[in-house]
């Protein structure tokens, strides 16, 4: 994990100043401010900012004036019944704002998520680190033969190596002539003074996608509950996850009954189609349902069969 002297010259002065306020905080969440932590080889995540807690969402429910008297039980059910119903607007009551180091195409990745404001690090304007993300052996898969998103078996021995060798030598090499065409003494590379140099807006174009970019990302909890739930999933990209997973730890610091309704009612949940629903009370009702009279697509019939924990084919 790198940060600059002059970023940790900034966190530091943050750190070290406070200000009195009204608003709701939530003391493991002023903990957590301009803390970073790791993630990947190179990578970190840190909250810069945060607005509201779990009353904020139970007010906006109740469109109250203020946090009421009622008993942290009563407002755990009010957003266990708001989350399982898929009510959102209350949950977009609170917002966090987290500074993000991370690969390229980790990056390319996330943003798919548009309902955020990001602010990203400008490779026009200023020059990018000579940082790469290099898996870990143990995440260094094949394809998979049935999943076009998915991961298979380990990659191992001869071949783990050579691939690492490769990922490594050419994410190198890129940044090398990256350095070469700026030519203005960036990237460990001497100035040619007989040479120009490119511009950087056009030099970026050749950088592998591990090279590492860093943002802002500022989104409300509603739609950071929605991103997590794909992202934070078993099937979700290893190395996108792994910002997802600590993203939810921050959920849970940050809003604990808002985490554990989400918990129970969407990230461990399942949902059903009519089909899949008629098929289960038919199951209820004591008849075999298999495969062929199900009425459902081989894929969702596997589904459900996931979801159930079903035995058989």
């Amino acid at each position: 994990m790198t940060i600059t002297s002059k970023q940790q010259e900034d966190i530091d002065r943050a750190r070290a100043t406070s200000s009195q306020t009204l608003r709701p905080t939530v003391p493991a969440m002023e903990e957590l401010l301009f803390q970073s932590t790791a993630v990947l080889d190179h990578g970190f995540l840190r909250v810069v900012d945060y607005m509201g807690d779990d009353s904020s969402v139970v007010q906006a429910a109740r469109v109250s004036y203020g946090r009421g008297t009622r008993k942290t039980s009563e407002d755990a059910a009010l957003i266990a019944y708001l989350m399982r119903h898929w009510h959102s607007t209350p949950f977009e009551m609170c917002e966090i704002k987290l500074h993000v180091k991370l690969p390229i195409f980790v990056a390319r990745q996330w943003v798919r998520h548009r309902t955020a404001s990001i602010n990203e690090y400008s490779a026009r304007y200023s020059v990018l680190d000579g940082e790469f993300y290099i898996p870990s052996p143990e995440h260094l898969a094949a394809q998979s033969s049935t999943n076009r998103q998915g991961r298979d078996a380990v990659l191992s021995g001869d071949e783990a190596q050579e691939v690492l060798h490769l990922l490594r030598n050419d994410a190198v090499r890129s940044y090398e002539h990256y350095g070469w065409m700026l030519n203005d003494g960036t990237a460990d590379q001497q100035i040619d003074g007989g040479r120009l140099g490119l511009t950087r807006e056009l030099a970026r174009i050749g950088l592998s996608l591990n090279t590492y970019t860093q943002w802002y990302w500022k989104t409300d909890l509603h739609n950071l509950l929605r991103f997590l739930r794909l992202r934070a999933d078993s099937h979700a990209q290893y190395e996108i996850r792994a910002y997802a997973e600590l993203m939810l730890d921050i959920v849970r610091q940050w809003v604990p009954l808002t985490h554990a309704a989400f918990l129970e009612h969407q990230m461990h949940a399942a949902t059903f189609s009519a089909s899949a629903l008629a098929a289960i009370r038919r199951m209820i009702a004591g008849e075999s349902v298999n495969a062929q009279n199900s009425g459902l697509s081989r894929r969702e019939w596997d589904d459900l069969r996931s979801a159930l924990e079903l035995s058989g084919s």
